[in-house]
């Protein structure tokens, strides 16, 4: 028996129908835009922000107090520093957001660097000489002028800092998000997936009946009809009953069979007591398609199966199986329907699924494998 599997065909994702409510709900959903001094504190409290901040302004407030001799001088270094974390990156994210340009830079440089002298100036000299708490080792002149630096420079980079990690969280959404939206759009475009040569030539024979036979013609019609309906609401759908996807397989070999009764055998071993398991939508119908096309269409006579059992001690996976004469040759360059099928298991089934196509003496035989509880993958 010679085995073959089929690489996955990238089907166009333009070829998705715009109109269509999956489609609309793939739209982006990226993470909503919080409130600056919310993010800011949040990214600080961050352990990769919070540890070297801690590290950095221990030993500055344990230098504050210990050559500093106000009662107080602790609480005021401690004020100082959480000042300066909450306003200065907060501020220049609000004044310079990025990605967007300030409408004023000039300005905002100047309410920047204004705030920052007016809080490290009032809080370290006001505050203290309003609780009569003299000069500390933090509000000495050369170190106002080392803080306010600091509070210039540090904000800056924190925010920055901050911003980069947002920018950088926000892109990775997005990209996961236009990855299910693509995904989704793909798998649309697949499930659409009819062979055009099954059309036209069906049209053609009803179009041949309509003048030696208006009843078949008539039945015919209604059958396509019956069965383009069934493949358009499936296109809607994420999964369905397999009992349907059984069904439009069936409605598919009958409109063979109107063409030509004589053209093969169809033979259905369904089980009476069939699992109420849902599948992907028109995931069995290109074996289907594939069947005909390469058996009783190319003059191979004989039976066309469609199996379905029930598989494993805990009864937990269904095998679907479509048999049809003419041995299976291997994989023919630019086929699409097998390609298509293992494409859409792989999307619909990432770990537990499978299949595969072989040939058993003269015939070809087409197995589908799925779990019975899956574990779909939220981009089907």
């Amino acid at each position: 028996m010679d085995d073959a599997a089929y690489p996955a065909n990238a089907a166009n994702a333009a070829n998705a129908p715009s109109a269509s409510p999956r489609r609309r709900r793939a739209a982006l959903r990226l993470p909503p835009e919080t409130n600056v001094l919310q993010s800011t504190m949040a990214a600080i409290l961050a352990p990769r922000r919070a540890v070297p901040i801690v590290v950095v302004m221990v030993p500055l407030l344990f230098i504050q107090h210990v050559y500093s001799r106000a009662t107080g001088a602790l609480l005021l270094g401690a004020l100082m520093c959480g000042t300066f974390l909450v306003v200065a990156p907060t501020l220049w994210r609000h004044l310079f957001p990025m990605g967007r340009e300030s409408a004023n830079p000039a300005r905002s440089a100047l309410i920047y660097g204004g705030v920052g002298v007016a809080l490290i100036v009032g809080i370290g000299r006001g505050l203290s000489d309003l609780v009569g708490m003299g000069t500390t080792f933090l509000t000495t002149r050369p170190s106002l002028l080392v803080e306010v630096a600091l509070f210039w420079v540090g904000g800056w980079g924190l925010a920055r800092d901050i911003d980069f990690e947002e920018n950088l969280r926000r892109e990775r959404a997005r990209a996961e998000e236009l990855e299910r939206a693509r995904d989704h759009a793909e798998l649309i475009a697949l499930k659409s997936h009819l062979d055009p040569h099954f059309l036209f030539n069906t049209l053609n024979a009803i179009a041949e009946w309509c003048r030696a036979d208006g009843r078949v013609a008539e039945r015919a019609i209604l059958q396509l009809s019956g069965m383009l309906r069934t493949v358009m609401s499936g296109i809607e759908e994420d999964e369905w009953p397999i009992a349907k996807e059984l069904e439009l397989c069936d409605a598919l070999f009958s409109m063979y069979l109107v063409r030509d009764p004589e053209m093969f055998t169809y033979v259905r071993e369904v089980p009476a007591d069939l699992p109420a398991v849902s599948v992907p939508p028109m995931l069995l119908l290109p074996l289907a398609e594939n069947a005909m096309k390469h058996g009783p269409s190319r003059g191979h006579r004989g039976e066309v199966r469609l199996v379905v059992r029930v598989l494993g001690d805990e009864h937990d996976e269904i095998e679907l199986r479509v048999e049809n004469p003419g041995r299976f040759a291997g994989p023919r360059e630019g086929s699409t329907g097998l390609g298509i099928v293992h494409k859409r298991l792989a999307l619909a089934y990432p770990e537990r699924g499978a299949f595969s196509i072989r040939a058993d003496g003269d015939r070809t035989v087409a197995t589908l494998k799925l779990p019975l509880s899956p574990e779909r993958s939220s981009r089907t």
